[in-house]
């Protein structure tokens, strides 16, 4: 008989738990907050905050809120992430530092920020120039810090502003005092100009667009728009604008030093400069006098010449016309036409009869000037012709005019 063994070999079944790897990071913040500021942005402004994935590709993932005053105050309850990085879209209107009044059209701003440590966001110019510079750097293999920081010194390069040790852009406020915050306000202030919203969007997005791959800025004409307006800009007016503003909002605020940084970029730069008032040589009411082709003009009612001047937008004039020699005049040594055909954007003082001048005053930038004169004097006289270009108490070039009977 045949005895049967059953040897029973404990089995142990070793069960592997298959788990995802989670490399996503929850940031859940209780309240976000910031400003959006060109000047302020204004009560109603719609604030879109997307979240962003490592490579800065929007996951989808969005939250809306909106400006809660004029001062550009937003703020946004109960907000939970997958990831550190968002990106702040701001759609809405502004107050003009520059012009003293609101915008006349909206302006998008942008701004990428790392939620890990703060959440308190700012929006400005500063952020939105940087956004596809940083986007550019981290495609190319550049962790968020690094790339925003050396984005942030590219940009600051092409105004002539050396600062290593710069807070991030969307830390920045041009309410308060400090260095950084000057260097903001300086720059947002030459981005403005004297332009349209129109054509500071156009600037914005070519700007960013030229230095995204090397960032440098390689198409010189924007860099000489950027000079041709910074050079007219009326700094005091932007800071008395500004405090006027917040002061009506029941504000006090420090504005910090920014005018030296225009004065630096002015001073500075490499960029060409070709905002210069013009003298046509001739306008709808005839020959130019302050054009200097021609410095001889004859006597008579019927020799009518012009006095025509095109300013660039923030460019001031004021013109002198001073008797300096030569025949008797009959009245005065010259004269201009009142009406039908009266001065356009010149306003004017009295004729001196004692001295033998008169002053000419442009009115209004970034629009022609001009006027019908005629000379009386009725033997050969010399008149100076002053010019005061950008500055009322200084004469910038003079000429001798010849008149001829």
């Amino acid at each position: 008989m045949k005895t049967s063994i059953l040897c029973l070999i404990p089995i142990t079944i070793i069960l592997i738990a298959s788990c995802e790897k989670d490399d996503s990071t929850v940031i859940k913040k209780e309240k976000i907050t910031g400003f959006v500021q060109k000047g302020p942005f204004n009560n109603g402004t719609s604030i879109t905050i997307s979240e962003l994935n490592d490579n800065l590709t929007q996951t989808g993932k969005n939250f809306s809120t909106q400006i809660i005053d004029n001062k550009g105050t937003f703020e946004i309850d109960n907000v939970e992430f997958s990831s550190r990085f968002v990106e702040l879209k701001a759609d809405g209107f502004y107050f003009d530092e520059i012009a003293g009044e609101n915008s006349s059209a909206r302006l998008v701003l942008y701004t990428l920020t790392d939620l890990t440590d703060s959440s308190s966001i700012n929006v400005n110019i500063l952020s939105n120039l940087e956004k596809e510079r940083v986007e550019y750097l981290i495609s190319r293999g550049s962790s968020f810090s690094e790339a925003k920081s050396q984005a942030q010194q590219e940009i600051l390069n092409i105004f002539d502003i050396s600062k290593a040790d710069m807070a991030s852009s969307e830390y920045l406020d041009i309410t308060k005092q400090g260095e950084d915050n000057a260097i903001l306000l300086a720059v947002s202030s030459v981005i403005k100009g004297y332009r349209t919203v129109a054509e500071l969007s156009e600037l914005l997005a070519n700007i960013s667009t030229d230095i995204r791959e090397d960032g440098t800025l390689d198409n010189s004409s924007l860099g000489t728009a950027l000079i041709n307006h910074a050079k007219y800009l009326n700094t005091d007016n932007v800071r008395t604008n500004l405090t006027d503003r917040y002061e009506s909002l029941g504000v006090s605020i420090e504005i910090p030093d920014f005018e030296k940084y225009i004065e630096q970029f002015v001073d500075n730069t490499d960029f060409a400069f070709t905002g210069f008032i013009e003298y046509p040589e001739t306008s709808p009411y005839g020959i130019n006098i302050l054009n200097d082709k021609d410095s001889v003009f004859t006597v008579g009612v019927n020799d009518e010449y012009s006095m025509a001047a095109v300013l660039p937008k923030g460019a001031s004039l004021k013109i002198k016309l001073e008797f300096v020699e030569g025949g008797e005049p009959v009245g005065a040594y010259w004269a201009f036409e009142a009406a039908p055909n009266g001065p356009i954007n010149w306003k004017n003082t009295i004729y001196d009869s004692e001295h033998d001048t008169q002053t000419f005053e442009v009115m209004e930038s970034g629009k022609i000037a001009d006027l019908r004169i005629m000379f009386l004097a009725t033997d050969e006289s010399k008149i100076k012709i002053n010019y005061y270009e950008n500055n009322p108490d200084s004469v910038t070039k003079s000429r001798i005019i010849t008149i001829i009977n």
